[in-house]
């Protein structure tokens, strides 16, 4: 597929951020559904204000926190535990995001910051897999100033969590999916540390068929992930799709 082709595959309407970035280079730098179109449907119920200190946790290959310092004209710390935050630095550089993108090698549960240094946490696509106990907000809230705000885009589901998987999906539903969880459980879990108001906890608009778009196109390139894609072409949008946690500190 050319780059112009991938390009119009990937233009899309409800993402006009996202449509101004080359296609080709979030494919190259790709985990998990679209980065990009995930942190832009986050700003929609989280809007970010210039000169905000901004915690992008398990950034991945940091192109949301070089989307953020673009869009938002933000300080990000790109902190990730398993990318390289070498790589990260040299995609940052080449973005021209060098004095607003800081990336840092970290576990999750092990932050090396300072009380209250943060104006908000942004999280896509990684906070499923270390933030569904009940101690893990506390823990991360230290880190976030009187008032600040935690946003979250994660894979999801529509029903309870101790659900019985439909056989399209009993095949495919292992450990790493038992953390896809629904909207109004991520809302209870935060809600009742009594530390936040959730102001957002949805399904983000179209993103079932947007993720398997994603899928579909970069398999054309090799660069698909097959059982995904078959999952969600089985589910048509009925259980599946991206949750949107949007939170503000009392």
């Amino acid at each position: 597929m050319s780059s112009e082709l991938l390009r119009e595959a990937l233009t899309l309407d409800r993402y006009p951020r996202s449509n101004t970035y080359d296609q080709q280079w979030v494919v190259d730098n790709l985990m998990g559904p679209h980065p990009l179109w995930s942190a832009e449907s986050l700003l929609q119920a989280m809007p970010l204000r210039p000169g905000m200190r901004v915690l992008d946790l398990g950034c991945g290959t940091a192109l949301t926190s070089i989307f953020l310092a673009r869009e938002c004209d933000v300080d990000v710390w790109a902190t990730d535990l398993w990318v390289d935050p070498t790589e990260n630095w040299q995609r940052v550089q080449d973005a021209g995001v060098a004095g607003r993108v800081h990336p840092i090698r970290s576990d999750a549960r092990k932050l090396p910051f300072a009380q209250g240094f943060f104006d908000a946490v942004v999280s896509v696509g990684a906070y499923n897999y270390f933030g569904t106990g009940v101690d893990y907000l506390p823990y991360l809230a230290d880190f976030v100033r009187p008032n600040g705000m935690l946003g979250i885009i994660a894979p999801g589901i529509r029903t309870a969590p101790d659900f019985t998987p439909p056989p399209y999906v009993a095949d495919r539903w292992g450990p790493d999916l038992c953390t896809w969880l629904p909207p109004d459980w991520w809302r209870h879990l935060w809600e009742r540390t009594g530390l936040v108001t959730v102001e957002t906890a949805d399904f983000v608009p179209n993103g079932w068929a947007d993720w398997l778009l994603w899928l579909q196109t970069c398999a054309k390139v090799g660069r698909g992930y097959e059982p995904d894609e078959h999952l969600l072409e089985a589910d048509q949008g009925n259980l599946l799709g991206l949750t949107r946690v949007v939170a503000r500190l009392k």
